[in-house]
């Protein structure tokens, strides 16, 4: 029944939820003891609606924004709280005195003082916005952006400035117990006097030398560095926060480049969720000052999300413009028809390029480059289940998609059923459980899967720790778990809790990668999650969400995997282990195999999940797979060779089409010079001296 309440009021916990019925129930109680009048229940029932009205603020409670649709936001709820507590004056026959006035004057100035707070608490942060956030790019030598106010002054402010009040409701609250108006008056003086000072102390932070330069000065500095770095290669990314994780499996590769790389950005939040990298990253959010952004060194421009705001870059021709994607998969996204627009299209093996020629979607097979997954790298290959340890299978089932079709997921109709059989498997084996993050976004029966999933998992889990015949080496656990904490500790000094909302231009001001502290966060991060896998049995059943560990972890430490038709399936495909595809849609083992590249090697699993005890055999006795060889060849098939190897064949495939547009460009400079009036008009409408570069390489001018 809690469950069930939490859901429909969308808050996080119990405790949410018992905080959130305080609170409602709390404003009645107040109007009831100010009308009795009692003080005492009054103050009372004051204390539970503030510490109520906080909590659900500092967990950033859903209910909290829900209020403010239907005229009970923040400040109506103090509001109120102030009005009763004048009703209550009135009502203990304290109209008449100079306290009643008082308080009156109070309540109105204080919110007289809500206007000039709230109007500098947003010109501070809109000042503070830059017009390009940047990270591992010099401002700070180029141009003078000052410190931000304490964050303090800005966080929650309007909580804050309205919490002042306190200080009066109390005084006032003791005034009326004593009869005496002395406390009352320093209660409001109190309020109005810190409340002026708040006012004050911002005051100075929305003019002069402690605000950041204007949009003119911070975009000449961003390309007067890009004039210096001379970037070659762009990673392209537009999208949401959620979305964030197809950028970031690309930041390493990006690292890896033999070309100088730089990563545009057009949203500032994916830049908030991007993971730590080496890699100049400059966040556009402006489409209008990204296309007057000096980009002319650039060749290569790689996209890893089809997106409207693509155009914005793609309609600069002196680079070439591929599309990488961010996984390779039979879904019909591994083949949109936007990709046409592209010079080239990357993809992983042989299989994605007979995708675009069975699609027929305007993709020329001369457009389509092989160049393997370089991100594959850290997934290693499997040796089998090593001696004294269970198997461990991996359900990751992916999420439900956008068009409610049965066959995107198994979880909604074989995800219990597959838990449950892996779960009783006789011998034993472990189950890790890693959903997709979007997994419940769009359909309640799918979030509601998972919950059941996850509470049979769970439950699996508890059974196992109390049977005899699992036994845990709980000195070695410990000592991961003290290994744990104390990389943990180590990461928080060098990276911070992860939780700091940092201002932006002071961030952009300063957050210069460290190469020393990022090879150290780097090596501890791996050091980590090995301490995670030794923290607990190798026979304890897991359920595994968020972004740590990941999902190539997960790929190391099992031994065979259940899934749906999605990337994960193609990724997994290069440990060459066991795996079972569920045909959630009902379509036939044939007709499936037919349709999906990446299920051909696969234990195909009706919704009954039926065909589970296939899999299992493969993992106990690898000697007696019938899928192993035909595993190999889909590998190479989907991923392309071993050798060479997929970082050297990406960097193959970009240093053959950067020179592919230096030719271009080279051409279209030939043209100009010839006085070509048709080819110099086009060049003058580019953004940025585009053709400089081109003609410099050569030791040409360009022709005025």
């Amino acid at each position: 029944m809690i469950s069930t309440a939490i859901r429909v009021a969308r808050v996080g916990s119990a405790a949410e939820l018992a905080a959130a019925a305080l609170m409602m129930l709390g404003f009645p109680v107040l109007m009831i003891a100010a009308l009795v009048p009692s003080v005492y229940a009054f103050a009372a029932a004051a204390a539970v609606t503030y510490l109520a009205d906080h909590y659900l603020h500092r967990k950033g409670s859903y209910l909290i924004s829900r209020l403010s649709k239907v005229r009970a936001g923040l400040s109506i709820r103090f509001l109120i709280r102030q009005l009763l507590l004048i009703l209550l004056l009135a009502r203990m026959d304290l109209s008449n005195g100079l306290i009643f006035y008082g308080a009156i004057a109070c309540f109105i100035a204080f919110y007289g003082l809500q206007a000039p707070h709230g109007a500098l608490v947003q010109l501070i942060r809109n000042r503070r916005r830059m017009p390009v956030a940047t990270r591992n790019v010099d401002l700070k030598s180029r141009i003078r952006i000052p410190d931000a106010p304490p964050q303090g002054l800005l966080e929650r402010s309007a909580e804050k400035m309205l919490h002042l009040d306190l200080a009066a409701v109390v005084g006032l609250l003791i005034s009326g117990v004593t009869n005496s108006a002395v406390a009352g008056f320093i209660g409001v003086g109190l309020t109005l006097g810190i409340g002026s000072l708040y006012v004050l102390v911002l005051t100075p932070y929305v003019r002069g030398r402690k605000t950041p330069p204007d949009a003119d000065t911070v975009l000449a500095a961003v390309d007067d560095w890009l004039a210096e770095y001379k970037p070659e290669t762009v990673l392209y990314f537009s999208g949401s926060k959620d979305s964030a994780y197809q950028v970031n499996m690309w930041l390493e590769t990006m690292e890896q480049l033999d070309s100088r790389p730089l990563i545009l950005l057009r949203e500032r939040v994916i830049l908030q969720s991007l993971a730590p990298t080496t890699v100049p990253v400059i966040c556009v959010p402006g489409g209008v000052h990204l296309m007057n952004m000096d980009l002319s060194t650039v060749r290569v421009a790689l996209y890893a999300a089809n997106v409207g705001k693509n155009i914005h870059l793609l309609r600069v021709p002196t680079m070439k413009h591929v599309f990488i994607g961010h996984g390779d998969s039979d879904k019909l996204a591994s083949v949109n028809p936007f990709s046409k627009v592209y010079d080239e299209v990357w993809t992983a093996g042989r299989a994605g390029r007979d995708r675009y020629a069975i699609a027929d979607v305007g993709v020329r097979d001369d457009d389509i480059v092989e160049v393997g997954r370089p991100q594959l790298a850290p997934i290693q290959h499997w040796q089998g289940v090593p001696d004294g340890r269970i198997p461990t299978v991996l359900y990751a089932p992916t999420w439900e998609g956008w068009d409610g079709n049965p066959g995107n997921t198994s979880l909604v109709l074989a995800g219990e059923n597959i838990v449950k059989k892996l779960v009783k498997a006789d011998p034993p084996v472990r189950v890790l459980y890693k959903p997709h993050p979007f997994t419940g976004t769009v359909s309640p029966e799918a979030g509601a899967a998972h919950r059941r999933v996850t509470a049979l998992i769970e439950k699996a889990a508890a059974q196992r720790a109390t049977d005899p015949r699992f036994t845990a080496d709980t000195a070695a656990q410990a000592a991961a778990q003290a290994e744990l904490t104390r990389i943990e500790a180590r990461l928080v000094e060098l990276t911070g809790t992860g939780d700091e909302k940092r201002d932006e231009a002071e961030a952009s001001r300063d957050d210069v990668v460290d190469l020393k502290k990022h090879e150290e966060v780097a090596r501890l991060r791996a050091e980590w999650n090995d301490a995670l896998w030794r923290s607990f049995p190798t026979h304890q059943h897991r359920v595994i969400t968020g972004a740590e560990p990941r999902l190539y972890d997960c790929f190391n430490v099992s031994d065979a995997m259940v899934s749906d038709i999605s990337s994960v399936v193609s990724d997994f495909i290069a440990s060459g282990k066991p795996y079972a595809v569920t045909d959630s849609a009902g379509v036939g083992v044939e007709e499936f195999k037919q349709a999906n590249t990446a299920v051909r090697a696969a234990v195909i699993l009706s919704n009954s999940a039926k065909e589970l005890g296939a899999l299992l055999d493969a993992v106990r006795d690898p000697s007696a797979d019938p899928l192993a060889a035909d595993r190999e060849e889909l590998k190479r098939y989907l991923l392309g060779p071993d050798e060479p190897t997929s970082i050297e064949q990406f960097n193959d495939a970009v240093a053959a089409l950067a020179r592919k547009a230096e030719t271009r460009n080279l051409g279209q400079q030939a043209r100009i010079a010839a006085g070509d009036a048709e080819a110099a008009d086009i060049a003058e409408a580019l953004p940025g001296d585009t053709l400089k570069a081109a003609s410099e390489a050569e030791g040409t001018t360009t022709a005025g």
